[in-house]
């Protein structure tokens, strides 16, 4: 954690079904509600302690820990069929240097993917939760 232990904010573009399963993981995990308006977006952090940021970072942690394997198991082509006006942003909170790790895997997976954040973040995202169906609304 940063010395005052608080957590970095970061946003990740992903298709409304996909962002309803990290709310459904948000709420089972922190109790968040709403996580699509939980976090503050102008705020820069949040204190660790804040049962929804705990919750997410978890899940980020995992994310990074876990993305060889996540990468592997992407559905890219089906990631990149979602409609572009589908995606929506969803703020995370997660460790800071959790936040720049994911941030270097996420634009490195684009690069070699050559697509957008959002068409790898949906496709990473939803081999987490082995959401096979990214592209339904």
């Amino acid at each position: 954690m940063t010395g005052d232990d608080r957590y970095k904010l970061f946003g990740v573009y992903v298709p409304q079904s996909l962002a309803d399963s990290l709310a459904e993981f948000a709420y089972e995990e922190g109790g968040v509600v709403d996580l699509e308006s939980y976090f503050d977006p102008d705020a820069s952090t949040v204190p660790v302690g804040d049962p929804g940021a705990d919750a997410t970072d978890v899940l980020v942690s995992a994310v990074v820990e876990n993305f060889a394997a996540l990468y592997d198991a992407a559905d890219f082509e089906a990631a990149r069929r979602v409609d572009p006006d589908a995606f929506v942003l969803v703020h995370l909170a997660a460790d800071p240097e959790t936040v720049a790790s994911a941030r270097e895997r996420f634009r490195a997976a684009a690069t070699i993917q050559e697509t957008d954040l959002r068409t790898v973040h949906t496709a990473i995202l939803a081999a987490q939760f082995d959401d096979g169906d990214v592209t339904r609304a």
